[in-house]
């Protein structure tokens, strides 16, 4: 089995970005950074770059699968809703290109990565750093080996039929994860988050 998967940590400050190539168990680097929208003030200008920037890294990778970073539910409403649409924005620059989406919560990304779901960003980019045998990258932003863990992340799943069944501690446990093939399957599966109901 050959893949190569685009890992995508949204946000509409940084948007970190990491891709790799899966061959059997081996995964291989490929990319890793960040889009720095800092210095952009109109919101509806940083969600365009987001959808540009992702169709630019499809076009450039052909990547078999993305795997986002799903917004996680903290006590800053406005900052979950810019993440939730930042993530939106990119779902749809896949599903422009016929990309399948896999999401992720943040936990998810750093139990797979690190065995704790409470790891930092530190730790997780420590263990990229490991796992992949990356010595003479060192990324500005750890958006980035965000985006890297979130491709890794997938790429260490068994994902047969939306079942991701993964070890732990010996046990084999089935948790079901978000998959998109197209705009029918989105609709079809979040019918009452784009009707508003």
């Amino acid at each position: 089995m050959e893949r190569v998967i685009l890992g995508i940590d949204p946000g509409t400050v940084m948007m970190g970005y990491g891709v790799i190539k899966q061959v059997g168990k081996s995964i291989q680097f490929i990319e890793m950074d960040v889009l720095n929208l800092s210095k952009e003030p109109d919101v509806a200008k940083k969600l365009h770059r987001i959808f540009e920037c992702t169709v630019a890294l499809i076009e450039k990778h052909q990547p078999s699968h993305l795997s986002i970073e799903t917004p996680f539910f903290g006590k800053n409403v406005q900052s979950m809703l810019k993440l939730g649409r930042a993530q939106g924005v990119a779902i749809a620059a896949a599903m422009s290109k016929n990309v399948p989406i896999h999401e992720y919560a943040p936990r998810k990304i750093k139990m797979a990565i690190t065995g704790k779901g409470t790891a930092s960003k530190e730790q997780v980019a420590k263990m990229l750093f490991s796992l992949m045998k990356i010595d003479e990258i060192v990324p500005k932003h750890l958006d980035a080996t965000d985006g890297l863990a979130a491709a890794v992340c997938h790429s260490l799943q068994n994902d047969i039929s939306g079942v991701v069944e993964k070890k732990c501690k010996g046990r084999k446990t089935s948790t079901p994860t978000r998959k998109y093939s197209g705009w029918e399957t989105f609709i079809a599966q979040n019918e009452k988050r784009i009707l508003g109901t």
